[in-house]
């Protein structure tokens, strides 16, 4: 039945509307609590259990954990072991799970003690559920929940966060409040408005251009909120690099050369203007310059220069075992090894982890594992290759991971690893589902020409 429409042009919701709503209620919650026989009500409740972890990503890390677990027993009970299985030979992922076991074997020509090698393990072990991922997105149509589940998210935490400026005691983390952080840190909460505000860009223009103003506005306004907290609340350095980068790149797909240059001046003028009325940007850009002098003139373990001589020390690490690296959990009992002067010189310090997503994997596990760890970006990034939003999104997830990872090891990080699992994992799905439609369509064409 039609919408009725009444003189002004507007959809009227009528009382029998608001009855098949309630039923269509009604019948999804029956959908869900039949699954056991019901595998269509099975592979409804892995979509919302996964959903529930893009709803608890921006907020707890042992919510996603456990929730995680729920969602793998959930996928077994749908899993077809003959897909599954043949899925696993597509190099989107093989390179994955490849990682993992070069982690894994690693363990074994490791110096470290045992509880450090397996400690080393655990953060790498989260990319076994990107094939699970792209497994299940593939059959399914609900991709956009999680994402959407994503978005709503980090929106009520952007609200939080300006109470949490008005207010440091509505903190969660107490005896160490940061400016605005009601939970985890500046860092993951940067990585997450800068992930929605930059995917929001892509709908926004689609919407504009076929002419649907009211909600174009709606996700300007989102889009412009994340960014203005980023501005004016609290933004990481890295967030500051990536931003530019991701936009730079809807730009050159989606606009033409003199959009590409109204653009760019507009959003110097506006990062211009930005950087004058906040006091905290400001004081983050200054701080770049200001860390380099401290630590090259007083060896002062500053941000940048703390990661500078882990740089140069994690390349002799390197170059000592360049082809298979020292081995899983290394790195810290190396550091220590090399460290000089005390620790609270910059040259004194000692980490297990060295910020840089490369070296991270260079010092454990040689040119084999950065071999794999491009590999795998390459063709994660190479998935995302056609139009639309889900398209979009996942090669936003890969492209943040990316640059983002040359100042941080944001793969192996829990808050980011997990952003770029379910990212990847869901919209890689997705595509993989709309390039087999395509490639089982082509030969109709063909029969029909």
């Amino acid at each position: 039945m039609a919408p009725r429409i009444d003189g002004a042009g507007r959809t009227v919701t009528t009382q029998n509307d608001r009855s098949g709503e309630k039923m269509l209620t009604g019948s999804m919650f029956s959908l869900v609590i039949s699954a056991r026989h019901d595998p269509v009500a099975r592979i409804l409740n892995v979509d919302l259990v996964a959903v529930l972890v893009a709803a608890l990503l921006p907020w707890s890390t042992s919510g996603v954990a456990i929730v995680m677990v729920v969602w793998l027993v959930a996928l077994v009970y749908t899993l077809e072991m003959r897909p599954f299985l043949a899925s696993l030979r597509r190099p989107v992922c093989m390179l994955p799970i490849a990682l993992v076991v070069l982690a894994a074997v690693g363990t074994l020509w490791s110096d470290a003690p045992w509880g450090a090698r397996l400690y080393a393990l655990s953060p790498v072990t989260k990319l076994l559920a990107l094939p699970l991922l792209l497994y299940h997105f593939q059959r399914t149509t609900r991709g956009l929940w999680v994402f959407k589940a994503f978005l709503i998210s980090c929106t009520l935490l952007m609200a939080v966060s300006w109470l949490v400026l008005l207010d440091p005691g509505l903190s969660l983390k107490h005896g160490d409040t940061e400016r605005g952080i009601f939970v985890k840190n500046y860092i993951d909460q940067s990585q997450e408005f800068a992930l929605c505000a930059v995917a929001l860009v892509y709908p926004i223009v689609t919407l504009l251009r076929d002419q649907k103003n009211r909600q174009a506005l709606l996700l300007i306004a989102i889009a412009v909120s994340f960014i203005v907290n980023m501005t004016f609340v609290v933004v990481s350095r890295t967030a500051l690099v990536t931003m530019p980068v991701m936009l730079a790149v809807f730009a050159l797909m989606h606009l033409k050369w003199r959009a590409n240059v109204i653009l760019f001046a507009g959003t110097v003028v506006l990062a211009a203007l930005a950087w004058m009325a906040s006091p905290q940007l400001q004081a983050t850009t200054e701080k770049f310059t200001r860390d380099y002098r401290i630590y090259k003139e007083l060896n002062q373990p500053t941000s940048i220069g703390v990661r500078l001589e882990f740089y140069r020390k994690s390349l002799h690490f390197f170059a000592e075992a360049p082809l298979i690296g020292h081995g899983t959990g290394s790195t810290r009992g190396l550091f220590e090894a090399a460290a000089t002067g005390p620790a609270v010189l910059a040259a004194g310090q000692v980490i297990g982890n060295p910020h840089n997503q490369t070296l991270n994997i260079a010092v454990q596990w040689g040119s084999v594992g950065v071999v794999i760890l491009y590999a795998m970006w390459l063709v994660h990034l190479l998935l995302f290759r056609g139009e639309g939003l889900v398209a979009w999104i996942g090669l936003m997830v890969v492209l943040q991971n990316f640059f983002s990872s040359l100042f941080n090891s944001h793969l192996f990080d829990f808050h980011e690893g997990w952003m770029y699992v379910l990212g990847v994992g869901v919209a890689g799905g997705a595509m993989l589902r709309e390039n087999f439609g395509k490639a089982a369509r082509e030969p109709e064409s063909a029969v029909r020409s």
